[in-house]
């Protein structure tokens, strides 16, 4: 059930509609997740920032949907998974990556898989990871402090999924190819 109005850049709050005009210009398009919080210009604002922020480190396009994917299988989101399954896949990721990771596997390059298992350990362990997790992040050539960007990932993508999960935002016609629910999860 939808619990929010999607708010348009004509419709939303005043404070809003700057940020949703540049996510409608950065996208070509403005996803639901973004006209859902734009509801309330704090947390709209506020995940605009983060997203800005991680989206200008040092990951690639591929890492960084990786990672979000990852998270938006972990938390069990179904607009995050439908929506980074199809970036993901536009940003270049083979379908086989995508679909392991969609099952709640690791994928099989050694890189994105570091970075998927890790990003999935911060979050089931609440940033309690140990030495080993660590290590089998920075052992294919991350650095240490590319882990403090995991974790700004990590913000920016629960910000969305948790935003989606609880306001039953519904899935853009463009994602629908990428339609996935927790059942489809290994993990699940």
């Amino acid at each position: 059930m939808q619990r929010f109005n999607l708010q348009t850049i004509e419709s939303a709050p005043e404070k809003s509609k700057p940020t949703l005009a540049a996510l409608k210009e950065r996208f070509g398009f403005l996803p639901n997740v973004m006209a859902t919080m734009a509801n309330n210009p704090v947390l709209l604002n506020g995940f605009a920032n983060a997203f800005g922020s991680f989206h200008g480190g040092s990951f690639d396009e591929i890492e960084k949907q990786v990672l979000l994917l990852t998270n938006a299988v972990t938390i069990k989101c179904p607009w995050t998974v439908a929506a980074h399954s199809t970036f993901a896949i536009e940003d270049g990721i083979a379908e086989s990556e995508v679909e392991a990771i969609r099952q709640g596997k690791l994928p099989k390059n050694p890189k994105y898989a570091a970075l998927s298992a890790l990003t999935k350990a911060l979050i089931e362990k609440k940033g309690n990871v140990s030495d080993a997790d660590i290590d089998a992040f920075t052992a294919p050539g991350y650095s240490k402090a590319q882990i403090l960007e995991v974790v700004t990932g990590i913000g920016v993508s629960t910000m969305a999924a948790t935003t989606t999960n609880m306001a039953g935002t519904p899935i853009e016609e463009r994602f629908q190819a990428q339609l996935w629910s927790p059942a489809m999860s290994a993990a699940a």
